[in-house]
C-alpha cells in the first residue's frame, strides 16, 4: 500500500481510497465467511447424537461435552478482540477463517482422541463465532472510510445482509447433513466443512485493511519510536483524538467512556444469550413439552424461524439505520420477551403457538444485525476489536447460566413452562430494558465510527 513507502515520521501519511469494489468484495467475503462459520457451529450440536453413539456418550456425557464448549467458546471469542486491535481486521479475518476450517477438519478424528481434546478442538469453534465480532469491526470501519453519503446513510441495512448469513447457515448445515451423512458419515460431514472455509481463506488476503486501522498503527509506531511531537502532528493533521488513541488494550475497555458500553452491552448480551438458549437452542423441546407440539413438526418450525429470522435481521438492519441501533436494538428485545411469554402462557393452537414464537425469534434474533454494528460505534478504534470481544463473549456464558438455570429448576420439581419465563423471556426483556442505558448514536452523525472525512487519501 501507498503509506508503506513513507518513512516513519512523515507527517504526509496517505492512505489507499475505499472504492466502491473494494466494499463489495469486503461484504461478499464476510458474508460467505459468517455462513460457513455458522454452517461449522451448528454442524456440532446438530451432528451431536451420531457422535454420542459412535463414542458411546450417554446423555450426561453430552450435556457435560456441550457445557465446556461454550465455555470454551467465550474464551476463544474474547482472545479475538487484543489480535484484531494489533494486527488489523483483515488478518483477524483470515485468522478467524482459518481456525474455523482447522476446527472442522479435527472435529472429525477429535473425539477418538478422548473428550478433553474434542472439548479443546469445538473450542475453536469460538474463532468461527468471533467473526460476527470481526466482520462488525471491519465492515464498520470501511463502510464510513468510503465517504460514500449513500452507503452512509443505509450501510446497517447492508450490513444486516451480511448478518443474515446464520440463518442460512443454520439451514444449510441442516440440508447437507441430510444429504451427506447418509453418504459419507458425520467425520466426512465435518472434512466437507472445511473446504468451503479454505477457499474464503484465499478470498479474504485480497481485501483491503481498514484506513482507520491503518492511520491508528501509524500513529502507535511514531509514538512508540519516540516521535511523540510527530504522532500528535499526524493526529491532528488527520483529525483524530490523539489521546484517545494512545490507550489501548483490554483494560481500556472498563475505563473512562468505555466502561458504559462494555457494563451495559456486555450485560444485555449475556441476558440475551439465555433467551437464545432456551427458545433457539431448545426451541423444539419448549415447544414440544409447554404445548404438545409433536416433534415430527419440529423441522417445518425450524425451517420456518430462520426464514423469519432472515427477515428480522433485514427489518432491523433497517430501522437501525432510521432510528438509531440502541433503540432499534432495546425494542426489538423488549418485544421478543413479550411475545415468548405471550406464546408460553397463551393457548395451545398450533397456528397461535407458532406464530407467536416465530414472531418471538424476529424480535430475538434479527436486532443482532444492529447491535453488531452498535458495539462497534461504541468504542474507539484502538479498543473497537477488544472491547467488541469483551462484549460478544458474553454470549456463551449468559447460555451457560440459562443451562444451569433450567436444570435446577426441573430437578427442584418446576416445569418447562416456568423455566423458559424465567431464563428465556424475562433474560429476553431485561436485556432490551438495559440496552437504553447505552450511549445512543445518531445515525446521521456516528462520530465513534471516525468517517476519515479529513484524510488525506491517494490511488493505489
Amino acid at each position: 500500500m501507498a503509506n508503506r513507502e513513507k518513512p516513519l515520521g512523515s507527517s504526509d501519511f496517505k492512505l489507499e481510497p475505499i472504492l466502491p469494489s473494494d466494499v463489495k468484495r469486503a461484504t461478499t467475503v464476510a458474508f460467505f465467511a459468517w455462513v460457513f462459520a455458522v454452517y461449522d457451529f451448528i454442524l456440532f450440536g446438530t451432528l451431536m447424537p451420531e457422535i454420542a453413539v459412535h463414542y458411546d456418550w450417554d446423555l450426561t456425557e453430552q450435556a457435560e461435552i456441550a457445557t465446556l464448549t461454550a465455555a470454551g467458546t467465550a474464551i476463544i471469542a474474547f482472545a479475538i478482540g487484543p489480535i484484531l486491535d494489533r494486527g488489523g481486521r483483515k488478518s483477524g479475518l483470515l485468522f478467524t477463517v482459518a481456525g474455523a476450517a482447522i476446527c472442522s477438519a479435527l472435529t472429525a478424528v477429535g473425539g477418538s482422541l478422548g473428550k478433553w481434546p474434542l472439548v479443546i478442538i469445538r473450542s475453536l469453534s469460538g474463532l468461527g463465532y468471533a467473526e460476527e465480532t470481526v466482520n462488525a469491526t471491519y465492515l464498520n470501519e470501511l463502510y464510513s472510510a468510503a465517504n460514500d453519503p449513500r452507503l452512509n446513510k443505509r450501510k446497517g441495512f447492508i450490513y444486516s445482509l451480511v448478518q443474515g448469513g446464520w440463518p442460512i447457515g443454520a439451514l444449510l448445515a441442516a440440508g447437507l447433513t441430510a444429504v451427506l451423512l447418509p453418504l459419507i458419515g458425520w467425520q466426512g460431514c465435518f472434512i466437507f466443512a472445511a473446504f468451503p472455509a479454505i477457499l474464503i481463506y484465499f478470498m479474504t488476503r485480497r481485501l483491503k485493511e481498514s484506513p482507520q486501522f491503518l492511520l491508528h498503527k501509524h500513529v502507535k509506531n511514531l509514538r512508540e519510536a519516540g516521535q511523540e511531537n510527530e504522532a500528535r502532528k499526524v493526529a491532528k493533521q488527520h483529525g483524530i483524538d490523539y489521546e484517545q488513541h494512545a490507550r489501548a488494550g483490554v483494560r481500556e475497555a472498563f475505563r473512562g467512556a468505555s466502561l458504559r458500553p462494555t457494563l451495559v452491552l456486555g450485560g444485555g448480551f449475556l441476558l440475551n444469550w439465555a433467551a437464545i438458549q432456551v427458545f433457539g437452542v431448545l426451541g423444539t423441546t419448549v415447544l414440544t413439552e409447554v404445548h404438545n407440539v409433536s416433534f415430527q413438526n419440529s423441522l417445518i418450525i425450524l425451517v420456518l424461524s430462520n426464514v423469519v429470522g432472515y427477515i428480522g435481521y433485514l427489518t432491523h438492519g433497517y430501522l437501525g439505520d432510521k432510528l438509531g441501533r440502541r433503540n432499534t436494538l432495546a425494542l426489538g428485545w423488549m418485544l421478543g420477551g413479550v411475545a415468548f411469554t405471550a406464546m408460553l402462557y397463551g393457548p395451545h393452537d398450533l397456528y397461535v403457538v407458532v406464530g407467536l414464537y416465530s414472531l418471538g425469534l424476529f424480535f430475538l434474533n434479527g436486532p443482532y444485525a444492529a447491535a453488531l454494528f452498535f458495539i462497534g460505534e461504541s468504542y474507539p478504534t484502538a479498543i473497537r476489536g477488544t472491547g467488541s470481544a469483551i462484549v460478544h463473549a458474553m454470549g456463551p456464558i449468559g447460555a451457560i447460566i440459562a443451562g444451569l438455570g433450567l436444570t435446577a429448576v426441573l430437578s427442584d420439581g418446576g416445569n418447562w413452562q416456568h423455566a423458559a419465563l424465567m431464563f428465556g423471556a424475562l433474560p429476553c426483556f431485561i436485556s432490551g430494558l438495559l440496552i437504553f442505558a447505552a450511549r445512543h448514536v445518531d445515525p446521521e452523525e456516528e462520530s465513534y465510527s471516525e468517517p476519515l472525512s479529513n484524510v488525506q487519501m491517494e490511488a493505489s
